[in-house]
């Protein structure tokens, strides 16, 4: 029988790249603690914040939602808001936004919704049908509309901080991907803790935590999650790298932590050999932007489907 390394109860969990094992409780404080390490590694709350977190419904943010939830617990200043998103995927996004409902509720967590027909006049379903360039992947599109979407509500709401889900796997998934479009110098703008001036701070306590031990920790938890992935995925580049990205890890155990400290020692020589981006304001939407339109703008504008 497998123990647990740290109490001696029968195993439940091996981590193959630490070699070490876990019992139920023990795999809860090992995530748990993991979270407030990372939170404090990175400066990304303090004690009095008023934090949005996106929650989509799937299981890393349905996680995130609860290990907030405890951890907030202990800071009678903070406050945690939870703001989806409907995208408009018909057939996918409408279960999720159930979900998210029910666990807000369950938590006593303030909730709001917003959408992309309310803020684009279209949902995402239709902005890809009409969409003229095709070379131009759902997901694409998607990214840059739901990143304006959530900077708007966060806004709204008067949140000091933004907390997204974003895993180790999603980070290091992000940095390849940007290698593979050439885009080096993107890598020094995905951070841990992103500030401007002009938009909500936005950090993500999961970013060293491996998917498949969210997705644990949220069964483990007895979570409600949407278990379904967005059809449009499929289509993506970042589900390649995914996939190739498992693999190694199934053959190299650990591979993944390298990639991101490989990126997290990469970016500060980057940052130091470009010059700060200025933000304006798009003067279509008023949303900061380097350009003088920006790209969520541009996007619509160029395939001709919404007058901004």
């Amino acid at each position: 029988m497998l123990k647990c390394k740290r109490c001696g109860k029968e195993a439940i969990y091996l981590q193959r790249y630490s070699g070490e094992s876990f019992c139920k409780n023990c795999f809860f404080k090992f995530t748990e603690n993991r979270v407030k390490r990372t939170i404090s590694k990175y400066n990304m709350l303090e004690p009095n914040d008023r934090i949005a977190v996106a929650l989509s419904g799937g299981k890393d943010s349905m996680a995130l939602l609860h290990i907030m939830h405890r951890i907030e617990h202990n800071f009678s200043q903070a406050e945690l808001i939870a703001i989806t998103i409907d995208e408009g995927v018909q057939g996918y996004r409408d279960e999720s936004i159930e979900i998210a409902k029910e666990g807000c509720e369950k938590l006593k967590i303030e909730h709001i919704i917003t959408s992309f027909k309310e803020l684009y006049g279209y949902t995402l379903d239709e902005l890809v049908e009409k969409k003229h360039e095709k070379d131009v992947e759902p997901c694409s599109i998607c990214g840059v509309l739901r990143r304006k979407a959530l900077n708007l509500s966060a806004k709204k709401i008067h949140a000091d901080k933004l907390i997204t889900a974003h895993n180790l796997d999603d980070e290091i998934q992000t940095q390849l991907i940007n290698l593979i479009h050439g885009d080096v110098m993107r890598i020094a703008r995905v951070e841990p803790l992103l500030k401007g001036a002009k938009f909500v701070p936005r950090a993500k306590p999961f970013c060293e935590i491996p998917e498949n031990e969210v997705a644990f920790y949220a069964f483990l938890r007895q979570i409600k999650f949407q278990s379904i992935g967005c059809p449009y995925a499929q289509t993506s580049i970042r589900n390649d790298v995914r996939s190739a990205l498992n693999r190694l890890e199934v053959k190299h155990p650990g591979i993944k932590y390298s990639i991101f400290r490989a990126f997290e020692k990469i970016r500060p020589i980057l940052k130091s050999s470009v010059e700060e981006i200025e933000l304006k304001e798009c003067k279509k939407c008023g949303e900061p932007s380097p350009f003088d339109i920006c790209i969520s703008c541009q996007l619509l504008l160029k395939s001709d489907i919404v007058k901004i």
